[in-house]
């Protein structure tokens, strides 16, 4: 097992060069929010605009619209029962499917057009209620993506990998998501109180950063969107998932010497002046 290190940032976060535009940073489409969890999916939408997602768009519940443009006018909407669905995946870079979706049988319906429309070119970061439905069905699993990021909390995984919470020990992790997933495009973030990763070829790190103040609703889903926002500008590596799980802990920390509760709104505002310090140390 490594530990993660705050090096990851300095290897991970570049500086922009001036001869660029918002395409060259990552097209992004999250997909959730139903008309009871929209607070979920504008959650994860800001961890992925700030943390430098080039163009973002939100399919969710029309219910949510308000609320998405109020909070986060850089992100674009569709209405998820919308036809044009299917090809505005097939043309983004990253798809974060999940926080909250909810169970429902659109939700499902939504889980086969993700499945159907991703290709080898994209990566798809499956969180919350996504993986919920997965359990109940593998074959909603879109291993037609060239990248699969997984990122569970431990009771989603124990109903995905059917490992009881006191014995995903590593090994098991690791075996368990190879079987979900044999061919190794796949990454697991299983979030804790110090979240592992698991590169799918056998590699552990750990996340030493992170408290107790953390422990609120949303910040899964806020680290879904950095996660997206990550990739789209720095590549799917493991490294940048790394860097991605390492800047929220320290964006919490940070927030937290100060603060007895951290809340996932507060981690996203962070994330832009933190990502400028580490850029200048690349």
């Amino acid at each position: 097992m490594t530990e993660i290190t705050e090096a990851i940032l300095k290897k991970v976060i570049t500086k922009r060069s001036s001869d660029t535009h918002k395409s060259d940073y990552g097209r992004i489409l999250l997909i959730g929010g139903s008309e009871n969890y929209g607070g979920a999916i504008i959650m994860s939408t800001s961890g992925a605009v700030n943390s430098g997602a080039g163009l973002t768009a939100v399919a969710t519940h029309p219910v949510n619209l308000t609320a998405l443009h109020a909070r986060l006018p850089e992100a674009m909407f569709i209405d998820w029962r919308d036809a044009k669905l299917a090809n505005l995946i097939k043309n983004m870079d990253v798809v974060i499917c999940g926080p909250g979706l909810g169970m429902s049988d659109l939700a499902k319906q939504i889980m086969v057009i993700l499945r159907r429309c991703t290709s080898e070119k994209q990566t798809v970061v499956l969180d919350a209620s996504a993986l919920d439905l997965i359990s109940e069905d593998k074959s909603l699993l879109p291993t037609n993506a060239g990248h699969l990021i997984l990122t569970p909390h431990q009771m989603e995984w124990q109903r995905l990998s059917q490992i009881r919470i006191p014995f995903q020990t590593d090994s098991a992790n690791i075996d368990a998501l190879n079987q979900l997933i044999p061919d190794s495009n796949a990454m697991l973030v299983l979030k804790s109180n110090h979240t592992h990763i698991y590169d799918g070829k056998g590699q552990v790190f750990v996340n030493p950063l992170g408290n107790p103040g953390m422990a609120t609703g949303g910040m899964g889903d806020t680290l879904a969107g950095i996660i997206g926002g990550f990739v789209a500008q720095f590549g799917p590596s493991v490294d940048t998932v790394l860097a991605a799980v390492y800047i929220h802990s320290l964006a919490g920390d940070l927030i937290n010497k100060d603060n007895y509760v951290v809340k996932p709104t507060e981690v996203s505002k962070v994330l832009p002046k933190l990502m400028k310090k580490y850029s200048e140390l690349s």
